[in-house]
């Protein structure tokens, strides 16, 4: 009697089995099973351990939610627009909307409504960032499982999620980790587009960047170059079409990039508020000067004249990314990306035009070469967490070319006995593995090196480099020569702790210390401009209620010590973004030259017109009980004060000079239009005005105005004071 036994199951290339696969009854059932368990042709640990670096990632994004302060700049302007639709679609910093910050809203937009549906406080506004975060780790698996398989996407996953600068980046609100996310949502469309060659991805890939230069301008842009290339070298189509389809892409993103900005420019702007960062009230001057060629050039007489260069990663150079500064937040995995991807494209040069592994290198070699040529020598204002776009490009280039290097090395090893017909011209290449593997394992030690002393975590990780790369390397190398094919895949697992523990070891500091809210670095500080501590901005109240709604409505943070977000005391030197003033090295509650700031509502300050005056909590109480109907509570000088003031009050405060204090947002006439309306009664100035029109303003007030005398600096104002 015959009996029909089951086929064996499939196997892979490396002589592993897949899993038989799963009855298709196409139902919900089989769908949840396949979201669990992964794909039949997928090994069998390959879900689960995304799973697991999701659920990793999660909590180093996550973790200690109470303890996120965030960026003052952006959580009021957050705050302002759950308070008027207005200001929500301007991206106004007060609720009034007498300016902007100094980017455009989108990302303001997903935290706003966020805190539109569950209330305005911290982990309401930290649920978008742990969401696109998380996301963005499932995305480039994806990317990369798609071409390269589940090993390189596995690896790829753990790199991103393990970049230091990204896990504190994504423990904030600045608006990065929205951008990485837009991109590879761009990067996701265009491959597709590749492959198919059909029209409608690289349209949705057009709509995604035009979204990411919605959130932070044009360095959305980096990648486009990238992007170009791929497409028009290696899509699966004839030329006049990719030409024709990139025509049609073009305008998608011209269009779904430009629109916000035609909108706002088109209104008048005596019906909108101010755009702050621009020279002459205008989104296009934002994009092409402070956010566009300021950032490259630093300043200079034309356009882009205020991108003042103030550098918080150190001075411009090809060497930047490996500096003090910015080595321990992203260059741990350059050396082995770098060598991967010279490797990988010797490895498919003779691979047809549309080999999807070759594209898929281009655009990641691209992605990570541009961005590092554009941040190491841009001389304008530069954060270190800027770089954190740049880490897409380096985790899919580690585990995409980690793989492929990886099989040349078995290919041209003698442990494996392939036969010479079957060998390829990755025998050549055999020699990449270990040199790559060797150059990053001591980067990491020399790193690691560099804040000995800072802890047992980074001393163990030192070693754990040390021990694992050399251990890598060797068994590598005697592998080679000694037919030990399992040796092999032992040496590449050490191969991956040694490049990971760096990392690891920052990102895990970065997740359960308290960082800098407006300028987040992850590891010990090693004497830049960025660091941990130094209080980078309030955080937003617990609750659903908002700002000085505490219990007996004390203003936030009043008498517990808590910090108040401002900078330290050299307001003068601060720049955009949010950056930090200072060495940002001052620990939480403690000013750059070592005094404590008290606790109590007296002792917190927020800097003022001129960096001479104080605004302190009982000035906020004084100002909130003699508002007497006025539209804004206060104006002074610029956003760090004004932001401050808005999360303490829970009102609208004017910031007359930006972010800087050289914004001409303020005129003489429009302070004058302001009293005599009754929506402004109260002004702060100091000794001296910033800029010849608030230099003016300082003079009129102070000559007409009626000093508060518990209060340096601050004037009361009334109609019947305009002449």
């Amino acid at each position: 009697m015959t009996t029909l036994a089951p086929p064996p199951a499939p196997v892979r290339a490396d002589g592993a089995r897949h899993r038989s696969a799963p009855p298709a009854d196409g139902g919900l059932a089989s769908r949840a099973r396949r979201l669990f368990t992964g794909a039949p042709e997928d090994p069998r640990w390959a879900r689960p351990a995304l799973w697991a670096i999701l659920v990793l990632a999660t909590a180093l994004y996550a973790w200690n939610l109470s303890s996120i302060t965030g960026n003052t700049f952006y959580d009021a302007a957050v705050y302002s627009g759950t308070k008027s639709w207005k200001a929500f679609f301007f991206g106004a910093l007060d609720a009034g909307s007498f300016i902007t910050v100094d980017k455009p809203p989108f990302a303001l937009w997903v935290m706003g409504l966020s805190a539109r549906a569950f209330g305005y406080g911290t982990w309401q506004l930290m649920l978008p960032m742990v969401a696109v975060g998380t996301g963005s780790v499932a995305l480039l698996y994806r990317l990369v499982k798609r071409d390269f398989g589940a090993v390189a996407a596995t690896i790829s996953a753990l790199a991103l999620t393990l970049t230091p600068i990204t896990v504190a980046i994504t423990r904030d609100t600045n608006p990065d980790p929205i951008l990485v996310f837009l991109m590879l949502l761009g990067a996701a469309a265009l491959l597709k587009s590749v492959r198919t060659g059909r029209l409608m991805p690289l349209v949705w890939s057009g709509v995604a960047i035009g979204f990411a230069f919605n959130t932070k301008m044009m360095q959305a842009y980096v990648v486009l170059p990238a992007f170009f290339l791929v497409y028009l070298w290696a899509a699966n189509a004839s030329l006049g079409k990719r030409i024709r389809n990139l025509a049609v892409g073009t305008v998608a993103l011209i269009v779904s990039s430009a629109w916000w900005m035609v909108v706002v420019d088109l209104i008048p702007a005596s019906s909108r508020p101010y755009i702050g960062g621009s020279t002459d009230n205008t989104v296009w001057d934002l994009v092409i000067g402070y956010n566009g060629f300021g950032r490259i050039f630093g300043a200079s007489s034309s356009v882009g004249s205020q991108g003042n260069g103030a550098s918080f990663g150190g001075e411009a150079g090809l060497y930047r990314m490996f500096n003090d500064t910015m080595g321990g937040q992203i260059s741990w995995l350059i050396p082995f990306a770098a060598i991967a991807l010279v490797a990988g494209l010797v490895l498919r040069g003779r691979a047809p035009r549309t080999d999807a592994r070759r594209a898929a290198l281009m655009l990641w070699g691209g992605w990570f070469v541009l961005h590092y040529l554009i941040f190491a020598l841009a001389e304008g204002t530069f954060h270190p967490y800027y770089v954190t776009a740049m880490a897409p490009g380096i985790a899919a280039l580690t585990g995409a070319g980690g793989v492929m290097l990886y099989n040349a090395f078995r290919n041209g090893s003698a442990a494996v006995e392939v036969p010479r017909a079957e060998r390829s011209r990755d025998w050549g290449m055999g020699w990449a593995l270990p040199a790559a593997v060797a150059a990053s394992s001591v980067w990491a030690v020399v790193l690691l090196q560099r804040v000995s002393g800072s802890g047992t975590l980074y001393t163990v990780a030192e070693v754990v480099a040390g021990v694992a790369g050399a251990a890598s390397v060797i068994g590598l190398l005697v592998a080679r020569f000694t037919k030990r094919q399992r040796l092999i895949g032992v040496a590449a697992l050490a191969a991956v702790v040694a490049l990971l523990a760096g990392p690891a070891a920052y990102s895990a500091s970065a997740a359960t210390s308290s960082t800098n809210g407006t300028n987040p670095t992850a590891g010990p500080s090693t004497g830049g401009m960025g660091g941990m501590g130094g209080g980078g901005g309030q955080r937003p109240s617990g609750a659903g209620g908002g700002p000085g709604t505490n219990s007996g409505d004390v203003p936030s943070g009043s008498g517990d010590g808590q910090e108040t977000g401002q900078p330290p005391s050299n307001s003068g030197d601060s720049t955009d973004d949010g950056g930090s003033t200072g060495s940002g090295t001052a620990e939480s509650g403690t000013t750059e030259s070592g005094t404590s700031e008290s606790g109590s509502a007296e002792g917190r300050t927020a800097g003022g017109m001129g960096g001479g005056t104080q605004v302190s909590s009982a000035m906020i109480t004084y100002l909130k009980k003699n508002q007497d109907g006025a539209s804004w509570l206060v104006a002074v000088a610029t956003d760090q004060t004004a932001s401050s003031i808005i999360l303490e009050s829970g009102e609208p405060v004017i910031s007359m000079g930006g972010w800087s204090g050289s914004d001409n947002a303020m005129t003489l006439a429009k302070l004058k239009s302001l009293v005599k309306a009754g929506k402004l009664h109260y002004i702060v100035v100091g000794d001296s005005g910033q800029g010849s029109s608030n230099s003016e303003i300082s003079t009129w007030v102070k000559a007409n105005g009626t000093a508060v005398s518990d209060y340096s600096g601050l004037y009361r104002l009334d109609a019947s004071d305009v002449g």
